[in-house]
């Protein structure tokens, strides 16, 4: 897991090293352990390393084969590298390192943008090559590793954030309008290629390009999902057993991949609870976990330690707990968002911030249950979409799922910013695609492959890439979750939710984990807004920063800071913290950078 930059001039001009120099500082957190920078003519790449496979110094990057012309930035881990590595070996190639990354080189140069169908894992990496004079660019399937870049005429940029295209203060900070609407109707989710700011956007997942020095840019994407809900003759009870096979070998794949510890983030749901379990079947003796909790809000609890301490009653690991009064919070709320690469609304960022910094000062990688709900449909909103029979299949999803319907939107945006329904639009086109066998297989589709990207994804791979600490999610393995997707999602829906887990979960975890409420990852303070919290979502929203920057409609905003608690999302998020987060994004990330 590393973070990763370069610039390609296509102008004729030599690239610059300072404009590396630029950006691997706003990198150095994602990969603490080295540093590098190569120029070569029209390009330059940077790459800044966390070492979690073949520690040598040989595996530095930029990783150069001067035999080959080849040149490789790489972000992320593939854990199909061993076999890779012995394909490759039989077509004759010979190997320096005994890391994932120099397999990717040899992979490029044996079967060229092909490679990236053979690779099994989660990555983000460039590759030029020398001699043909092209940049190759590549995403992961399901979006785990992030890629940013700016294109325009003269040059391209790219890094693994956008805070590192921002230090090199060549990138155009004004507001897209358009993805301001993704941003606050869609959960904070701006699908790509766009972002917040036009001049960045972000390459897809399961995509591709390729570049030359004539600025011809060819992209294609590379995987899709087969046919989602398709699969209706296996009969119900055989799907635990498929899916249980293909998520064990996700998990062992996850921990036997690696050449330090893998621990795993504990929140004592279904999901994570399931990963322990698993990683114990493995014969994981010494496996350590590590859980969060915050202080209650009224009624909201604000940690689920008795359910993780029943994980651990179980399966006894090397455990951690860490208690975060509000106190601690708030004074930490600049340091999460400044972690963002995008402005996050999910209440859970600075959770998973502030765990990922106790976690980071005793491990190096750890696995999560991110995308699990997103696979096996085990969010409340998914029942209550199937159960919709009124409107076209976008009435139906956005009723249950929009965090403001447009006519809102209107009301909360100031007119220089307004724009159509976009995200209505989009929503409808993505639902209408073919081949998803109904209404909620199409929802699910159109969750694995964008809002999980953009929303649960991204978050984890900020928060814990702050601290240099490698996030594995099994649950959106590529082939567990083709395997998923096959079955019918109302066959998900029983048990409330995520049917095939839990009855696999019923062999290995006790019933109490299994068949509570579901929870989330708890921050209450940033749920119900009220005392210091207030105070700071007010300070931030009338600074003469935002006032300066006119983004909201007055009247909207006084109706939310007069009554913040009774201005809640369909997600239950907090109208308020939206305002205030994307506002505070723009002043860390944009005016901190105004001459």
């Amino acid at each position: 897991m590393c973070g990763i930059c370069g610039e390609l001039r296509l102008d004729g001009r030599e690239a610059r090293l300072e404009v590396i120099a630029a950006m691997l500082p706003r990198l150095e957190r994602r990969g603490p352990d080295h540093g590098g920078s190569h120029l070569d003519g029209p390009v330059a790449l940077g790459h800044r390393r966390l070492a979690i496979i073949d520690l040598s110094e040989r595996a530095n990057q930029p990783m150069v084969d001067p035999d080959l012309g080849l040149t490789l930035v790489f972000n992320g881990a593939i854990y199909n590298y061993r076999e890779l590595r012995e394909e490759l070996r039989e077509l004759g190639y010979r190997f320096f390192t005994d890391g994932d990354s120099e397999v990717i080189l040899k992979a490029y140069h044996a079967w060229g943008e092909g490679c990236v169908e053979r690779l099994h894992g989660m990555f983000a990496f460039a590759i030029w090559h020398a001699h043909r004079k092209t940049l190759f660019l590549a995403r992961d399937r399901l979006g785990i590793k992030p890629l940013y870049y700016s294109l325009d005429g003269r040059r391209l940029l790219f890094a693994s954030n956008t805070q590192a295209l921002l230090a090199t203060r060549e990138v155009d900070t004004t507001l897209d309008t358009e993805a301001l609407h993704f941003q606050f109707t869609l959960h904070g989710v701006v699908p790509a290629p766009r972002t917040v700011l036009r001049g960045i956007r972000k390459l897809p997942p399961a995509h591709c390009v390729t570049l030359n020095l004539r600025g011809h840019w060819a992209e294609r994407r590379y995987w899709s999902l087969p046919q989602v809900g398709w699969d209706r003759d296996t009969p119900a009870d055989e799907w635990p057993e498929r899916i249980e096979a293909a998520l064990r070998e996700a998990v062992r794949r996850r921990l036997e991949v690696a050449d330090v510890p893998v621990g795993v983030l504990l929140s004592g749901g279904v999901d994570s609870s399931l990963l322990v379990a698993l990683l114990a079947q493995e014969g994981v003796s010494d496996l350590h976990t590590y859980s969060i909790g915050f202080e209650d809000v009224g009624s909201e609890r604000g940690s689920e330690f008795e359910y993780s301490d029943r994980v651990v009653a179980r399966y006894p690991t090397l455990h951690r707990k860490f208690s975060i009064p509000n106190a601690e919070v708030l004074p930490r709320l600049p340091e999460a968002v400044d972690a963002m690469a995008e402005p996050m609304f999910g209440q859970d960022a600075v959770a998973f911030y502030l765990l990922a910094e106790r976690v980071s000062q005793e491990i190096k990688v750890v696995q999560s249950g991110q995308g699990a709900d997103e696979v096996f449909a085990g969010y409340f909103w998914y029942p209550r979409m199937a159960a919709e029979r009124q409107g076209e299949p976008v009435d139906r999803f956005a009723r249950h799922y929009f965090d403001r319907d447009h006519a809102e939107y209107l009301q909360m945006i100031a007119p220089a910013y307004q724009v159509g329904d976009v995200t209505r639009g989009y929503i409808a086109r993505r639902l209408a695609e073919p081949g998803a066998a109904g209404f909620l297989d199409q929802v699910l589709r159109l969750d694995v492959t964008t809002l999980v990207v953009d929303d649960p994804v991204k978050r984890v791979d900020n928060m814990t890439m702050a601290w240099g600490l490698e996030a594995r999610v099994p649950f959106l393995d590529h082939r567990l979750v083709e395997e998923a997707m096959a079955m019918p999602a109302e066959l998900k829906l029983a048990q409330e939710g995520k049917a095939p887990l839990k009855t696999i979960a019923r062999k290995y975890l006790p019933a109490e984990i299994i068949d509570r409420p579901k929870g989330y990852f708890p921050m209450p303070a940033l749920k119900y807004v009220r005392g210091a919290f207030l105070d700071f979502m007010r300070e931030v929203l009338e600074s003469p920063a935002a006032r300066a920057r006119g983004l909201y409609n007055p009247d909207y905003l006084a109706r939310l800071l007069a009554e913040p608690e009774r201005h809640h999302t369909r997600l239950q998020g907090s109208k308020l913290w939206h305002l205030a987060v994307f506002e505070f994004w723009l002043q860390r990330h944009v005016d901190a950078l105004a001459p």
